[in-house]
């Protein structure tokens, strides 16, 4: 065997799970399609990763955290959902405590190339992992024996498992027949920062307007991401704006709730699709990150659950390889699958059908729209279970 993990998608998620091996004995390669300058100095994307303390414990222990400049590790510290033009809110505090200790934020925010980068430089310190970038997969194939992947350039590389880390829109995945649901909700995303003369309380908020949605994310207290989800049909209207008549939308949307708002960087926009893997294992093969679960960006799931799946699969392997046990047995992956599934396919599929509700317009819909939410807000039980999901 060349390796005993071959990994295909060198994103955070698949560098993350590369560095999940520090320390141990099974040798670890990395195939890349993007160069290693691309990696070690990832550009800014406008996106803004919103990360449960579930999340950042498994990057503090990976590293990965402390390679973050602190200023740029944004407090979390309540959020609102608003309905229409309504200015009553869902409101979900700071807890005083999360995960055993006490906290002062729901979560965290950080910028997704800050996490891309912290990511390569743990991964490529470890002498156990090889980077092979540059260069893409042509075909992969696994059986009871083993997990052969062909690249680009014709050469063959066999592992005992082979872990698909490329995308959402995985070939890797394709080829080893495993189906996904995928739901494209024929919407564009647009991403941009700006800075605004009243404060965000570091609160972010979820509006859903009629046709639109605007999500902010509060990085400082008078700088905001601003995430808005338009029909495909109408994305045009947009992306013809500049960033400050972008901005100044954002500001008549909000009707002037974070003052008078400028844009403050780059514009960029994406295609709305989520996706979920029917299982997330096959013959010495398993999915983690998105190539398992792409998720609307409506709950800020997707690189919790992205980091979930690396830490799940992580600690089978190294007991599997400390017990001197098969690290590709199928019983390991359904193992994995299990639990991994067991928290994914209901959150995916319940944050379909909110969104499908809070995106639906007619008059009857309106009504329950705000129905639902006073209803959330008084029950507890209920509010309590969304915030749990909320902070990991």
């Amino acid at each position: 065997m060349d390796s005993d993990i071959i990994i295909v998608g060198g994103g955070p998620a698949g560098l993350a799970f590369a560095r999940q091996f520090k320390g141990s004995s099974l040798k670890i390669t990395v195939i890349e399609k993007a160069s290693e300058e691309t990696l070690s100095n990832p550009a800014y994307d406008g996106r803004e990763i919103a990360l449960t303390h579930l999340s950042a414990e498994i990057m503090q222990k990976l590293g990965m955290w402390q390679r973050i400049p602190e200023n740029e590790i944004y407090r979390l510290r309540d959020a609102k959902v608003y309905n229409g033009t309504s200015d009553y809110t869902l409101h979900f505090k700071e807890p005083t405590r999360a995960r055993g200790g006490e906290t002062d934020r729901l979560g965290h925010l950080i910028s997704n190339h800050n996490i891309r980068r912290a990511a390569y430089e743990e991964a490529a310190a470890l002498d156990n992992v090889v980077l092979r970038c540059g260069i893409g997969v042509k075909n992969v194939k696994t059986d009871n024996e083993a997990a052969r992947v062909e690249l680009e350039n014709g050469e063959i590389l066999t592992a005992k498992l082979l872990v698909c880390a490329d995308s959402r829109f995985s070939q890797t995945r394709r080829q080893l027949g495993i189906a996904a649901d995928m739901h494209d909700f024929g919407r564009t995303v647009l991403v941009f920062r700006t800075k605004h003369t009243i404060s965000n309380q570091h609160t972010a908020s979820e509006c859903f307007f009629y046709g639109r949605t605007l999500a902010l994310l509060p990085l400082e207290e008078h700088l905001t991401n601003c995430v808005i989800t338009i029909a495909n049909t109408k994305a045009h209207e947009l992306l013809s704006l500049t960033p400050d008549e972008l901005a100044k939308e954002a500001e008549q949307m909000l009707g002037g709730k974070l003052g008078s708002m400028e844009a403050a960087g780059t514009v960029h926009s994406y295609p709305l699709v989520g996706v979920h893997a029917k299982k997330f294992y096959g013959t010495r093969c398993a999915l983690i990150g998105d190539a398992a679960v792409g998720m609307h960006p409506v709950t800020a799931h997707g690189y919790n659950l992205g980091l979930e799946s690396t830490d799940i699969l992580a600690k089978l392997i190294l007991k599997a390889e400390q017990r001197g046990k098969d690290i590709g047995a199928t019983s390991l992956l359904e193992e994995y699958n299990f639990k991994h599934q067991l928290h994914t396919r209901p959150l995916y599929h319940g944050t379909n059908a909110m969104v499908r509700f809070f995106t639906t317009d007619s008059a009857p819909v309106k009504l329950l729209r705000g129905a639902a939410l006073r209803l959330s807000n008084n029950l507890p039980p209920l509010k309590n279970l969304i915030s749990r999901q909320l902070t990991g």
